[in-house]
């Protein structure tokens, strides 16, 4: 099977498993994904054929949906690419990239290192900012039921990782406890200059939330 045969095989399982996906985590985000991770590889010396694999299937089983549980996704993913006979050293390097690619409260320390690692996840993190990170952000405040926003509950900005999956804050401190700290996470030259802009939409934003919030304006 040659390379485009797998990614179109990889694309239509990712679809079919994310059908019923929540709005933020569905076959649309795993594709502006693949889109953004496309557009950082050109800028990069890369293995492109681990970078779109790594892209498409990152998100195949969000620990989030699965009572928290993070083999699942590494699981499905292995399990999919070794039934498409997928040599085990581009195997082994996909299902480090899903098992290390998360945010995680931010205090992760990642236990495997790549440059096709480092894409895709800056392509996961540009999906979670700028506009699209707003409209996300709200999209699964609303599923979880969370409060847009209460002035007396402040951000913590320094949470373990049990702690931070564990969290039921109001959406706007989701801002302040990842979002806004994403730009200065970015491993990539093209993640930071993309990152860069999409900050500056969260604070503006923000700042006409709060001035509507205060009926400033």
């Amino acid at each position: 099977m040659n390379t485009s045969e797998l990614i179109n095989k990889t694309i239509a399982f990712v679809k079919e498993k994310l059908n019923d996906a929540e709005g933020g985590h569905d076959w649309f985000h795993i594709e502006r994904v693949y889109k953004n991770a496309l557009l950082i590889a050109k800028d990069t010396e890369c293995d492109l054929t681990v970078v779109q694999l790594g892209a498409l299937l990152h998100d195949i089983a969000d620990s989030k949906f699965h009572n928290g549980d993070e083999t699942i996704g590494p699981k499905t993913a292995r399990a999919f690419l070794e039934a498409e006979n997928v040599s085990e050293d581009i195997i082994t390097h996909v299902v480090n990239i899903i098992e290390n690619i998360s945010y995680k409260g931010g205090n992760f320390e990642k236990k495997f290192s790549s440059v096709e690692l480092d894409i895709v996840q800056d392509a996961d993190r540009l999906d979670a900012i700028g506009a699209i990170g707003v409209a996300r952000a709200f999209n699964y405040g609303g599923f979880k039921n969370r409060a847009l926003y209460n002035p007396e509950i402040a951000p913590v900005t320094n949470m373990t990782k049990e702690e931070y999956k564990k969290n039921n804050a109001p959406t706007i401190n989701h801002f302040y406890e990842k979002l806004l700290l994403l730009k200065d996470k970015m491993n990539t030259v093209k993640g930071k200059e993309i990152a860069a802009e999409r900050h500056r939409f969260m604070e503006t934003f923000l700042g006409q939330f709060y001035a509507e919030w205060e009926g400033v304006k």
